[in-house]
């Protein structure tokens, strides 16, 4: 299973063989190490654990590894690995099909229109600064607020998954994976990257 961890630096854009401009973001791969293999016979499931970003040394503890993220991917072929390996971006080619998980960008306390694309109330009589509430959130049976029901609240900053994206294009030199359409969260955050 090809797997790794990025981080995104932005989005931007490439010309296809027909001059079609493809929107797409750039994540910044700059390898990750191997720092333990996980195996059925004595973990019970097949999986490795890797760091990303190597701390300078004046900021390495005794007790944590020496990396800003650690993370674990479950992999059937987690035998093929050994510890101290280096994943390059070049385990990623042209063409293939993968999934990006990250943390989408917190956007605070929003109302139900933005948070659940609520239509609102028309702007005719009678609606004074009631454009943007959500309205009735029930009925006098069972008298209560149903769980789940949808009302503003928190929006964003959670985990997201965004499956079928397509690699464009592999700058092995500068480490740099450009995957087209757009990924989870701000410039900067770690994205999980995995083959489909």
């Amino acid at each position: 299973m090809k797997c790794m961890l990025g981080e995104k630096i932005e989005m931007s854009q490439i010309y296809d063989k027909e001059g079609n401009a493809v929107p797409v973001t750039l994540i910044s791969a700059l390898g990750c190490d191997v720092l333990q293999v996980k195996t059925k016979e004595k973990d019970g499931y097949e999986a490795i654990k890797v760091g990303f970003g190597k701390l300078p040394a004046r900021k390495i503890k005794k007790t944590k590894p020496p990396f800003r993220q650690v993370r674990e991917f479950r992999c059937e072929d987690a035998s093929s690995f050994k510890v101290g390996d280096v994943i390059e971006s070049d385990v990623f080619q042209e063409g293939d099909r993968i999934k990006v998980s990250g943390v989408s960008k917190g956007k605070g306390f929003q109302g139900g229109v933005k948070r659940w694309g609520f239509a609102g109330k028309t702007a005719s009589h009678g609606v004074k600064h009631e454009h943007r509430t959500i309205g009735s959130i029930g009925c006098s049976v069972p008298s209560r607020v149903i769980k789940g029901r949808r009302m503003p609240g928190r929006m964003g900053s959670e985990r997201t998954t965004v499956r079928n994206l397509e690699v464009i294009k592999v700058d092995k030199k500068n480490k740099v994976i450009a995957v087209k359409g757009a990924v989870p969260g701000r410039k900067g955050t770690l994205l999980e990257i995995r083959g489909l």
